[in-house]
């Protein structure tokens, strides 16, 4: 398949999980990757592992959510010397840390903020003017099922998932005169290294063992199992594609029925 052929994605937090399998996912599918993430040396491991079925090209930049104005520098010095840019930016970092809100620190609000919101908007300004000159433009936000029911024990990221959400369908409803559409979708318990950390965390706090509470979560899935990064994945590059044009500004929840909302 290769009906992303012509087109070319900027994916965040690239070398590991949800975002990893979107690379490959794009790159199999005919897409031109530049990854986006802050260690080069798994960047270099990652482009070099990209399928390349069609003999396109794919690099790298290295940038840090933590720091969005060098973020902004690095991918519009990227874009002076690519002028033809990106069709699809796929905005993905990793989540806050858990706990109740009322114990966060206005600090990891801001952060937080920072590394979403902040860093999403940059990178939406950096990437759409090429966009509108091509009349084609995706923008794919990979958030959470927070955005419809918030989740017990992940104040900050409840918090701060719902203000990309708003973020995102503000957008949408700019940019659709242009044929680029903004949705975002929402991983539900996906098998990567941020579930093994909330399991971890959740076992130091309560002394149960990683089993039981597994169990437990597996109990409010209709499909009684965890999901895959390759599935997310999936919904991902099928929102990328062309086929997808008349979905805009809309929140698809990829989580095995969990999510108790319409």
């Amino acid at each position: 398949m290769s009906d992303l052929l012509p087109y070319r994605a900027l994916v965040g937090g690239s070398t590991q999980g949800i975002g990893r399998a979107v690379a490959q996912l794009l790159a199999e599918r005919g897409c031109g990757l530049t990854l986006l993430a802050r260690h080069e040396d798994r960047l270099r491991e990652t482009v070099a592992a990209l399928p390349t079925p069609t003999g396109q090209v794919h690099d790298y930049l290295v940038a840090d959510f933590d720091d969005p104005s060098h973020l902004a520098e690095v991918v519009q010095g990227y874009l002076a010397t690519h002028p033809a840019g990106f069709h699809i930016l796929v905005n993905n970092t990793g989540g806050p840390a858990g706990g109740p809100l009322l114990d966060a620190p206005v600090e990891a609000l801001r952060l937080a903020f920072n590394q979403h919101v902040i860093c999403n908007q940059l990178l939406a300004q950096a990437v759409v003017p090429a966009m509108r000159a091509a009349g084609f433009g995706r923008i794919i936000n990979i958030v959470s099922t927070s955005v419809k029911v918030p989740l017990p024990g992940l104040g900050v990221s409840n918090t701060i998932r719902g203000a990309v959400a708003s973020w995102a369908k503000t957008l949408a409803n700019e940019l659709g005169p242009h044929g680029i559409t903004v949705n975002n979708v929402l991983p539900g318990a996906t098998l990567t290294q941020r579930h093994h950390t909330l399991i971890e965390k959740k076992v130091a706090q309560t002394g149960q063992s990683a089993e039981s509470i597994e169990a437990d979560m597996l109990k409010t899935i209709p499909a009684r199992r965890f999901g895959l990064a390759e599935e997310v994945a999936a919904a991902v590059a099928f929102l990328a594609s062309p086929a997808a044009g008349y979905i805009n500004g809309t929140s698809v929840p990829v989580d095995g029925g969990r999510t108790g909302a319409l």
